[in-house]
């Protein structure tokens, strides 16, 4: 049994570490949101949660899950790339919270805890197929 985890976890590693730093980043995300929340509009909230947490991400996904060797002058152009692709989620997830929350008056945690579902997806590939792609 053993040796099948360890197989399965050698073929997924990527994917499995993704889901996990991807998993931390939702919980500081949905915390920050939260807490911004409580205090600002939703829209305000979620970018400050945004940008708190797109640091963290990058992180997390530079040094664990895709391992870049990136160095120098190219971690610039990575930085900015991963920002880029960031961006195109937080469209995706403010549209979300605008539809569901400002106009139809829906609950902002339900709403911000499905938006992360698409926004979690959407980055693995915008990561795996322009970001971090081996060169």
């Amino acid at each position: 049994m053993k040796g099948k985890l360890s197989a399965l976890y050698g073929k997924y590693k990527e994917l499995i570490l993704y889901v996990f730093f991807g998993g931390l980043a939702t919980v500081v995300s949905i915390g920050a949101f939260l807490l911004f929340d409580a205090v600002m509009n939703e829209l305000v909230a979620n970018l400050l949660s945004w940008v708190i947490t797109v640091g963290f991400a990058y992180w997390t996904n530079r040094t664990w899950v895709f391992r870049s060797q990136v160095r120098g002058k190219g971690v610039w152009k990575e930085i900015l790339t991963f920002y880029t692709g960031r961006l195109v989620t937080l469209g995706l997830e403010e549209g979300m919270l605008l539809v569901f929350v400002t106009l139809l008056g829906w609950n902002a945690a339900l709403i911000k805890v499905a938006a992360q579902i698409v926004v979690l997806v959407g980055n693995y590939v915008i990561s795996k197929l322009l970001i971090f792609r081996d060169k």
